[in-house]
């Protein structure tokens, strides 16, 4: 049995080597891991500056930019920079009237937040060298759980007990209403697990893809279709980064809906 171990790890190693002489040996998912900013390796704790934290940082940095200092002058024939935060703000606004109802405008300056730092993380992270946070379960979770919690509590204030009415499916036959609780409860709960993996699984496959025909362009044979494959994965990424914002947005307002509007 260890003879066969042996021989199959020396096989492995001599496939390694190989693919090594071929420019073929690549790791997609290294791109995805959070590492010290200076330094190589080491242990990082919660007081280590990283790469993640660096684009959180920018992130926020590119939003400011847009939202505060591209409006600041007003102007009535806008700047590029004006007309960008302008289109932002409808499209968001918009969302929220039409989803939600005129009465969950009140909670726009949150979505509105939340809508520009999913988008402008996502933009960021296309660029090469750079870092995604939306990848990283632990950005996603941390803002669907917020999202979660917000409408709970909101569902709770506003309508007390009754916000539980949301469970109770009436217009449904008497008979099925409990079994309808149980799924509508189950449902409920998984709702933060789904938001945030659909954002961050999608993130992570389409860099994942990018990353593998960036190996095969190393190829000289394979260069060229490489290259044509990386270029129309950036394109459809550039296209995920917005749409995976906008249903990330627009899922909060669905949300946001029931604990406004809890009964069935």
């Amino acid at each position: 049995m260890r003879d066969v171990t042996v021989a199959d790890n020396a096989h492995a190693a001599a496939a390694e080597h190989a693919a090594e002489g071929t420019g073929l040996v690549f790791h997609p998912m290294d791109q995805f891991k959070v590492q010290p900013l200076f330094g190589h390796g080491g242990e990082v704790s919660f007081y280590t500056p990283t790469n993640a934290m660096l684009w959180l940082g920018l992130t926020v940095l590119a939003v400011f930019l847009i939202m505060v200092v591209g409006t600041r002058g007003r102007a009535i024939v806008p700047s590029r920079g004006q007309s960008i935060g302008e289109l932002a703000y409808g499209f968001v606004h918009k969302m929220i009237e039409d989803v939600t109802g005129k009465d969950a405008l009140v909670y726009f300056p949150y979505i509105m937040t939340l809508f520009m730092f999913i988008l402008m993380n996502n933009f960021l992270g296309l660029i090469p060298t750079s870092f995604a946070n939306t990848a990283q379960i632990a950005t996603t979770a941390i803002l669907a759980f917020a999202v979660f919690f917000a409408v709970t509590i909101i569902g709770f204030v506003k309508h007390g007990s009754h916000f539980l009415g949301l469970f109770w499916v009436t217009s449904a036959p008497l008979a099925i209403r409990p079994v309808l609780a149980v799924i509508e409860v189950i449902s409920y709960f998984v709702r933060p697990v789904s938001h945030s993996i659909r954002l961050a699984g999608n993130i992570t496959a389409g860099h994942a893809v990018m990353k593998v025909f960036a190996a095969f362009a190393g190829l000289v044979a394979l260069s060229p279709l490489a290259i044509l494959g990386i270029t129309a994965m950036y394109g459809l990424e550039m296209l995920v980064a917005f749409i995976q914002a906008y249903v990330f947005t627009i899922l909060t307002c669905v949300y946001l809906k029931d604990a406004l509007h809890p009964s069935h």
